[in-house]
């Protein structure tokens, strides 16, 4: 699938895939994988690849430059500039009024534990947001302002649910709740600012670990309110530790750091990842000749933390 039609590039010119990692630690051998697929994916289909550090939470200094540098070694390059999230609060606060000027955002004043306890509750979707303070009149949000609390500033979502349609998993319908918009201490929310800057920056495809499926549908809903245009997705399965856990640092050698200390070279960890998708390849060129996503593993990586740190069921 390397060789894309003319026309097909040409009708696919304002189109982007992307990869958009938090700058919380150094990227994994799964972020690094589903990273891979984000750029196969765009490069296979004529898009262009864009880069994006979501920086609005946690952030761990030098982690962005040194994910940057790995995503660089392993032969991924993209378009234009690097895109920072903290750098276009602006984008944020002006889709926040947008919503608001159409009556679909409310002040919450919950606690964590409140969110929690009322969640335990026999009613509405797992994780969703019970609604504690959507219909507070003006007595009571008074008073919590009297008490110091810090105010969120939810949606006020008019559906139950929304489906999107994913490259891997076909339809998906998954609840839509109050999501919040903007967190109490003023910064906008990730489901907020992934949907504006995907829009604002032309990604028509969104590829990222299907651990993210759940929350598409509040996403999509969202961006369908904003009438910004809802991409094409294909969330791809994880890496999972020999638990069938999610890989995380303990699980011994899986960042690039890691693996060159025992001696990989960037080319041997890509081939690696080739692999655990069922091509034989040392360099993403060499495997967007041969990339076809109907091709693609629906089932986790399970990567066996051996010696060779080798996939298991690949050649």
């Amino acid at each position: 699938m390397a060789v894309v039609p003319a026309a097909q590039l040409d009708s696919l010119a304002q189109g982007a895939g992307r990869y958009a990692p938090s700058p919380s630690g150094d990227l994994h051998l799964g972020n690094l994988r589903t990273a891979l697929l984000a750029w196969l994916f765009a490069r296979s289909s004529g898009r262009r690849f864009l880069m994006r550090i979501d920086d609005l939470d946690r952030v761990r200094p030098g982690a962005a430059e040194r994910q940057l540098a790995d995503l660089a070694a392993i032969g991924l390059d993209w378009d234009g500039p690097v895109v920072r999230q903290s750098e276009r609060l602006p984008h944020y606060d002006a889709a926040i009024e947008r919503l608001t000027a159409a009556g679909l955002t409310y002040e919450c004043y919950c606690t964590r534990r409140e969110i929690q306890q009322a969640a335990t509750a026999p009613h509405g979707p797992m994780g969703a947001y019970p609604g504690i303070c959507r219909t507070l009149g003006p007595e009571a949000r008074a008073r919590r302002r009297a008490e110091g609390r810090p105010a969120a500033l939810r949606l006020r979502a008019a559906a139950a649910d929304f489906e999107v349609v994913d490259d891997l998993h076909g339809r998906y319908r998954g609840p839509v709740d109050d999501v919040v918009l903007r967190r109490g201490d003023g910064t906008p929310a990730y489901n907020l600012a992934v949907v504006v800057d995907d829009a604002e920056q032309g990604v028509d495809q969104v590829v990222r670990g299907d651990d993210l499926l759940p929350s598409t549908p509040r996403q999509a809903y969202l961006a369908s309110l904003l009438d910004l245009p809802i991409p094409r997705y294909a969330h791809v399965p994880l890496v999972l530790n020999e638990n069938g856990q999610r890989l995380a640092k303990r699980d011994g050698a899986v960042t690039l750091a890691d693996r060159r200390a025992l001696g990989n070279t960037p080319d041997q960890v890509v081939s690696l990842l080739a692999g655990s998708l069922g091509y034989t390849a040392s360099t993403p060129s060499q495997l967007l000749e041969r990339f076809d996503p109907a091709r693609l593993p629906r089932e986790p990586w399970i990567l066996a933390v051996d010696g060779l740190l080798q996939p298991s069921g690949c050649p």
